[in-house]
């Protein structure tokens, strides 16, 4: 074993846009592009690293009833869901719904790309519109840890958020290049059936999120039970690597086989 220590684990937030489709309880995903260095090709949920502006807004306007820091890891999934997905989880008054179709697609036209390329920040859009980032429409679902064996390693929370019935999201074709509404069943399905490519924290999260059969549900799930932070250890096994992470986690488990890709 190595006696290096590990590298450090960024700061992140992912976010499982929800709605309730023909078929059931859906989630948005988008496809990693395959030069990404991270879950390359992989379908994944909308998420990435906290930013420094995030934080800083973040200090200088917490969301009602959350901590500096909370506040600061919603903001950067709200960030993070506009620019990959299209969606922006924000309103035009403080107490007022979530902003709509039309004026989705004028925020985006104006900030997306500018936001995506780090030209500007989710203060400046505040400050140039008048919006209010709606953190509190977010519910923790799951913290994870990548294991520190791990060359690069993440220290994100995973939220769950009901889409804008008028918002339908797209791939914002840089980092991923495709996306799909698709039930947490269906996306196993096709993993299992090798049309998808899905890492593991992904996997174990959207089997947990598959237990609901509705949004409502959903969020009742994620309200009723612990949120467990994961740091999965892992050795190698004949064909793949045995993960192990703690049990109260509400996985269903404490250790998992993942077949080599």
């Amino acid at each position: 074993m190595s006696d290096q220590s590990p590298v450090p684990a960024h700061p992140s937030a992912t976010v499982l846009l929800l709605r309730d489709g023909e078929n059931g309880l859906e989630v948005f995903m988008v496809e990693r592009h395959r030069k990404i260095d991270f879950a390359s090709g992989a379908l994944v949920f909308p998420g990435g690293k906290l930013d420094p502006a995030d934080a800083a807004l973040a200090e200088a306007r917490p969301a009602n009833g959350l901590s500096a820091e909370e506040t600061a890891f919603r903001l950067c999934g709200i960030r993070e869901t506009f620019e990959e997905a299209g969606i922006l989880l924000a309103r035009d008054e403080a107490d007022g719904p979530l902003v709509g179709g039309a004026r989705l697609d004028l925020l985006r036209d104006r900030y997306r790309a500018k936001l995506h390329a780090n030209e500007i920040s989710l203060g400046d859009i505040q400050a140039a519109e008048g919006i209010h980032y709606a953190c509190g429409q977010m519910t923790p679902f799951a913290h994870w840890i990548t294991p520190k064996v791990a060359p690069k390693r993440f220290d994100t929370m995973f939220y769950l958020a009901v889409a804008p019935g008028e918002q339908l999201g797209d791939h914002d074709s840089r980092e991923s290049v495709d996306s799909v509404w698709i039930t947490p069943a269906q996306a196993l399905a096709d993993q299992a059936a090798g049309k998808r490519s899905i890492v593991f924290a992904t996997r174990l999260n959207l089997e947990k999120l598959g237990r609901a059969s509705t949004v409502d549900q959903a969020f009742a799930n994620a309200a009723g039970e612990a949120l467990v932070t994961v740091e999965p250890t892992m050795e190698a096994a004949d064909g793949g690597r045995i993960f192990r992470i703690p049990a109260e986690a509400g996985y269903g488990g404490s250790e998992f086989f993942e077949p080599a890709s």
